[in-house]
């Protein structure tokens, strides 16, 4: 999300939401068992074909040009190549996408006024069912993840300034939403015209729930009670008035998380203490966009090594290689390379950390890189046309 403090246009949908705009059809429309491995389409790559790999797209169904609902494909895990077949209709707005912890099942929000998360079945053969939707209890929701146990998904609602709890049954549905927090202090900061929930994850240390909330500033932490299914807030961390956090990722050492600052174009180091839940920023730093552009951080993506982070910036339409130091505690830029489109929302790694997607929302394109193992180096390895993408979730 963005506060209406810049106004770079990421919310679009809201206006075209109550136009009720038309969906686009560039890819093609599908039932709710439309399969992923079906596919004409391809984005160039290089080199021998491996087994074919799950991608998942997310994108607005409400936005003009937009998709008719979650996009499937596939993608070689060696040389990036990407297949587009068809779309999981029946799911609004799936603008984030996560998958359980046993790869069973599918969930997606509903970024819209009223706000929703869905739950999707995944057969062993690949085929999907839409289980059903229940509401967030708040606006346009971003983001959300699914507890490490499984049996818990957590939601952030953009607008409303909250996060929302649902349980998740055995079978992969999701029960009546068990809580509902709203960020009410502290208060937002200037121009930024209140609370704005942009993410929620759980600690990898299993501890805790961390949300990060663009407009007051913060980074909230949690302890979430398996039983109830309830968050009882532990300690808020404060960013400077203005930096507009909005998503952070985690170095494999569970010991420091790397923060982007949305509004003041800039990425923190931040300590993470697993025995208080403590999270403690360090100085905001450039993110190496080019002087002069308006640019927005999105995404911070932590190589599997943790040797290298990467950061998506809109606005200057590029990605940011770190190398990171000290077992983690320092990033040190080392380049911004081209992404390969406009308006970069959301970079996803593959599992293994060779391959890098980026979403490429006002393009309507999503760029594969290849990714060094060494130097972390980025080689764009082809890209494929997609209907206002604004997530990739490759399995």
């Amino acid at each position: 999300m963005t506060s209406a403090r810049t106004s770079p246009g990421r919310r679009r949908f809201l206006t075209t939401v109550a136009a009720g705009a038309a969906a686009g059809a560039l890819w093609a429309s599908g039932s709710a068992q439309a399969r992923p491995e079906d596919s004409a389409r391809q984005a160039g790559g290089r080199g021998a074909k491996a087994a074919p790999r799950p991608l998942y797209l997310g994108t607005y169904t409400s936005e003009a040009g937009g998709g008719t609902g979650i996009g499937l494909g596939s993608y070689d895990p060696a040389d990036g190549s990407v297949t587009l077949s068809g779309t999981l209709t029946g799911v609004d707005n799936p603008s984030f996408l996560a998958v359980s912890p046993s790869g069973g099942h599918l969930y997606a929000v509903n970024e819209q006024a009223d706000g929703g998360v869905t739950a999707v079945a995944v057969a062993e053969d690949g085929s999907l069912t839409v289980l059903g939707t229940r509401s967030t209890g708040g606006q346009a929701p971003c983001h959300l993840s699914v507890h490490p146990g499984g049996r818990h998904l957590l939601s952030a609602n953009y607008s409303s300034g909250s996060v929302a709890v649902h349980p998740i049954d055995e079978n992969g549905a999701l029960g009546e939403r068990t809580d509902l927090v709203e960020h009410t202090s502290p208060p937002s900061g200037p121009g930024q015209q209140g609370a704005h929930a942009h993410q929620i994850l759980t600690t990898p240390d299993g501890g805790h729930v961390l949300a990060v909330d663009l407009g007051t500033d913060s980074v909230y932490t949690y302890r979430l009670d398996t039983g109830a299914g309830t968050l009882e807030e532990v300690s808020v961390a404060s960013l400077p008035a203005g930096a507009g956090p909005r998503a952070l990722a985690f170095h494999p050492s569970g010991a420091y998380a790397y923060l982007a600052n949305e509004l003041n174009n800039t990425i923190a180091v931040c300590a993470y203490a697993p025995e208080t839940g403590e999270v403690t920023p360090g100085t905001p730093q450039p993110t190496g966009t080019a002087e002069g552009v308006a640019s927005y951080p999105a995404q911070p993506l932590v190589t599997p090594d943790g040797a290298h982070v990467y950061l998506s910036n809109r606005g200057d339409n590029s990605i940011s290689r770190f190398a990171v130091g000290e077992g983690g505690a320092t990033l040190t830029l080392l380049d911004t390379v081209p992404v390969g489109g406009d308006w970069p929302r959301h970079i996803a790694l593959s599992p293994d950390g060779g391959l890098l997607f980026a979403s490429n929302q006002r393009s309507d394109n999503l760029t594969v890189f290849t990714v060094d193992p060494g130097s972390g180096a980025l080689t764009e390895a082809g890209s494929s046309a997609a209907p206002v993408p604004v997530c990739a979730l490759p399995l």
